[in-house]
């Protein structure tokens, strides 16, 4: 059977155009899956990448075009711009760490919450929004508070986990056969692996 750590930040555009296809793609080809949200500002840091807002103008535009473009695909509603975007990230993936600790469907979780921000307009680092994202999906909105000390490690620890499993960006899908792939629009991809394809 094999095993997918997925790497993603919550408040990353391509996070939430994944939705739930990482869990759906795995449960298609009887693999499991781990949830690793983590600081993708600090990734970048540690990995040589540089946060959007940083960019060169010419990047930065490519990536609005590219959003609008993929979620067009996808047929998903996208503000390309949203109110409540950059964010602190890390409320919301403790959240989803204490959900995945407690069992339940947490790839609805993690669309929950990215959705909130990139089509919702709604602030992610907001107890009330994790919260309400919590209660959506069918766990506990006291979750959004507890074992915080616990998740908080883990949070730092997805992030040695992922420089030292070779990621760069977000999201990321590091199967144990020692493939990588980068992406959302590299599912499929992911999805060919598992078949055996490539």
């Amino acid at each position: 059977m094999a095993h997918i750590d997925y790497y993603f930040a919550t408040l990353s555009p391509y996070t939430y155009l994944c939705g739930t296809r990482p869990s759906e793609i795995a449960a298609a080809h009887g693999a499991t899956l781990t949830y690793k949200p983590l600081d993708i500002m600090a990734l970048f840091g540690r990995t040589g990448g540089t946060p959007p807002g940083e960019r060169h103008p010419n990047r930065q535009a490519y990536r609005l075009q590219d959003m609008r473009r993929r979620a067009a695909i996808l047929d998903l509603p996208i503000n390309v711009k949203p109110a409540h975007w950059p964010t602190n990230g890390a409320p919301a993936s403790y959240a989803i760490i204490a959900a995945q600790a407690e069992g339940g469907d947490v790839a609805k979780l993690v669309s929950a919450i990215s959705t909130a921000c990139w089509s919702g307009e709604k602030n992610i680092a907001d107890d009330a929004v994790i919260r309400d994202c919590l209660k959506e999906t069918g766990f506990d909105p006291d979750l959004a508070d507890k074992g915080m000390l616990s998740s908080a490690e883990t949070f730092a620890s997805n992030l040695e986990d992922a420089v030292n499993a070779g990621v760069f960006g977000a999201p990321f899908f590091v199967v144990d056969s020692g493939e990588v792939f980068w992406g959302e629009d590299r599912l499929a991809d992911l999805d060919a692996h598992l078949s055996g394809k490539i």
